[in-house]
């Protein structure tokens, strides 16, 4: 709405602010723009240095008030610029009126649409408030809410971290006010949540002699308010996860892990058990003793098939608002299960068991492939990656299911985020092993995964590679050809000159698979032969680590292998001179894999053996090989005396 300050104001709304305060605010909800707009000559009113503190204060609490409206309130207000006022209000030496201002910046700033960057627009604002922090509980109350509201990522952590938050805010961890004692903590809360700067120092951080992991423990006992128990333990979490406090811990595996599994109980509300389990999955998500715990703790696996049970049927709800309670709560708490049992089974095969052995579990993640919420989406394709990781449940309940065939769905149309997590899961699904691959490949995953190694995100470019090489595993011919034809040669010349080491490394092992079995090899060389010596010859020559050069030799080896494809590598005396140097490097790995070239050409019981023997022999390939029947490696000795055997046959 049109803001105009500068309007002549009736005596009759100083009268009104300052006689009858709720009968103003009153007037300040009514549907009328009239009368709101009058509330937006309040701001007027308290930055006028002339009107008498009290006054100034009173406009400060009406507008506070106003702010608590609808959001659309907060917008006008945001409109008229009224953070700017309020800061400003807080350069005063009334105490009185500093809280008024506070308490109106809380409630602005706690708004959805209040952009949490305009505390940070000028630093010396929060210089000012920590300075403030001192003056009484109510301002240390609704500053660290504020703090705690607006600290949104690892930007605005550093700017309160380098202002001084952990020493300013520490104390008021023992104030004696509850309120004091909880804003603060969720301050640390937010302010340590994937940041090891300010969990490595709040680790060492004592008040009245006590650290701060030991004061986050006391607030985790079960005679603390919930939100109180919660919080501390997200602490006490994201210190785990920074690495300042160790998994093994006592105060992480007696008291916190405990602690959240209690949360994701029965008894529990619907948002504390979301907030437990979604905690408690980000806790133990990268350790398997801390999944061991958890899964035998309470009967968790077996506790968290209860979220799923939500909306209760309509038939035993009698209660609306209870019903409005459920639904809204519903996706939350599906999501929150899925990234619990993710996290769960994440490494140990008899988790993953007892998970899919949990009531309806697969067809629950199946439906969960397709639900219209993309954070539901997003943790069931989590949950069934990392159930996916097992060979037994592959071969098993995915088949069973056919869960191939949401997850090719989801594939087709989602954003990153999820593509990433369903494309690992689809590599997993295409292992040699596993069932579902032939159906995979008959519902046109080819093209799918051609085009992901074509995606600007470095992960699906990763995973797309990694899925074809999957793919062509121990595959037929067609499968073979109906992957090169995908890719392309311009494509495959892109892959292995990309600038990322795993995309090299994946498409050298799709090639490495591909040119295996003496028939494919020679039928892939006689059509793709020029090319891919070509891509060879490049990497060989480039400055490349230990594993690419030993994956690219591997490769002639195979070449070498074929009938008539070792040709190719008999007529280009570039490709058989780095052989010959490689037969010689430092490097043990690539001297093996080099020699294992030389074997497949000189085998005597091979068409042609002699000529390519007399060759390699001109070029010295004899001399080295007496060289390294000499090896203290045994491998290298081995495989030199075995190739000196096919000359003296």
């Amino acid at each position: 709405m049109a803001c105009v300050l500068e309007a002549p104001l009736r005596m009759s709304v100083l009268s009104e602010v300052t006689a009858s305060s709720r009968h103003y605010v009153d007037r300040l909800f009514d549907l009328d723009p009239q009368k709101v707009l009058q509330g937006v000559m309040l701001l007027y009113l308290l930055q006028q240095e002339t009107s008498s503190t009290e006054l100034r204060t009173e406009c400060a609490v009406v507008l506070g008030s106003l702010a608590m409206g609808t959001e659309n309130n907060v917008k006008s207000l945001l409109d008229c610029h009224i953070i700017p006022a309020l800061l400003q209000g807080l350069l005063s030496p009334d105490l009185k009126f500093i809280e008024a201002c506070l308490r109106c910046l809380r409630t602005i700033f706690i708004s959805p649409v209040t952009p949490e960057d305009l505390l940070y627009t000028d630093t010396s604002v929060i210089s000012h408030l920590m300075a403030l922090l001192s003056r009484s509980r109510y301002t240390q109350e609704y500053i660290c809410q504020i703090f705690s509201h607006c600290c949104k990522g690892p930007d605005h952590q550093t700017i309160l971290f380098n202002h001084g938050a952990v020493q300013n805010i520490a104390h008021l961890l023992v104030s004696t006010s509850y309120k004091v004692r909880m804003q603060a903590l969720k301050c640390f809360s937010v302010l340590a949540f994937e940041n090891p700067q300010v969990s490595m120092t709040l680790v060492n951080v004592s008040v009245d002699g006590e650290l701060l992991p030991q004061i986050f423990v006391k607030m985790l006992q079960r005679d603390k308010p919930i939100e109180m128990q919660l919080t501390s333990a997200k602490c006490l979490t994201s210190m785990c996860r920074a690495g300042a406090i160790r998994t093994d811990d006592p105060c992480i595996v007696l008291k916190t892990l405990p602690c959240l599994v209690r949360m994701c109980s029965k008894d529990r509300l619907l948002e504390e058990r979301v907030e437990g389990a979604e905690t408690l999955a980000y806790l133990i998500e990268t350790d398997v003793e801390l999944q061991r715990m958890a899964s035998i703790t309470d009967h968790l696996i077996v506790m968290l098939a209860d979220y799923f049970k939500y909306p209760s049927s309509v038939s035993a709800i009698t209660d609306i608002k209870r019903l409005d309670h459920d639904l809204k709560h519903a996706h939350e708490l599906r999501q929150a299960a899925f990234k619990l049992y993710a996290s769960l089974g994440a490494n140990d095969e008899d988790i993953r068991k007892k998970i899919i052995e949990t009531e309806n579990m697969m067809d629950r993640i199946v439906n969960g492939l397709s639900e219209s919420s993309i954070k539901v989406r997003l943790a069931a394709v989590r949950c069934l990656h990392s159930l996916s990781r097992s060979v037994q449940q592959l071969r098993t309940s995915f088949q069973d299911h056919a869960v191939w065939k949401p997850l090719m769905k989801v594939l087709q149309n989602a954003p990153n985020e999820i593509l990433v997590v369903a494309s690992s899961t689809l590599c997993n699904l295409l292992l040699e092993f596993s069932p579902s691959k032939e159906p995979i490949l008959e519902s046109g995953a080819i093209e799918l995964l051609c085009s992901l190694t074509q995606s600007e995100n470095l992960a699906l470019r990763v995973n797309g590679i990694w899925a074809l090489m999957n793919m062509a595993f121990q595959a037929e011919q067609k499968i073979k050809s109906d992957i090169l034809r995908g890719l392309s040669t311009e494509q495959l010349f892109q892959l292995l000159s990309d600038s990322d080491v795993n995309v090299l490394m994946k498409t050298l092992g799709l090639l490495r698979n591909l040119l295996s079995t003496r028939p494919h090899i020679d039928h892939i060389m006689s059509t793709h032969g020029k090319q891919i010596m070509q891509a060879v010859t490049l990497i060989l020559e480039g400055e490349h680590n230990i594993e690419v050069k030993e994956q690219t030799l591997c490769i002639l080896a195979n070449i070498a292998d074929g009938t008539t494809a070792k040709e190719l590598i008999m007529t280009n005396d570039d490709i058989l001179q780095k052989i010959k140097y490689y037969m010689s490097h430092s490097n043990a790995k690539l001297q093996l894999a080099a020699m294992f070239c030389i074997s497949n050409l000189i085998w005597n019981e091979e068409e042609g053996s002699q000529e390519r023997q007399d060759k390699l022999r001109d070029m010295g390939i004899v001399d080295i090989l007496h060289k390294l029947s000499q090896s203290s490696d045994p491998n290298l000795c081995d495989k030199a005396k075995t190739a000196l055997q096919q000359y003296l046959a």
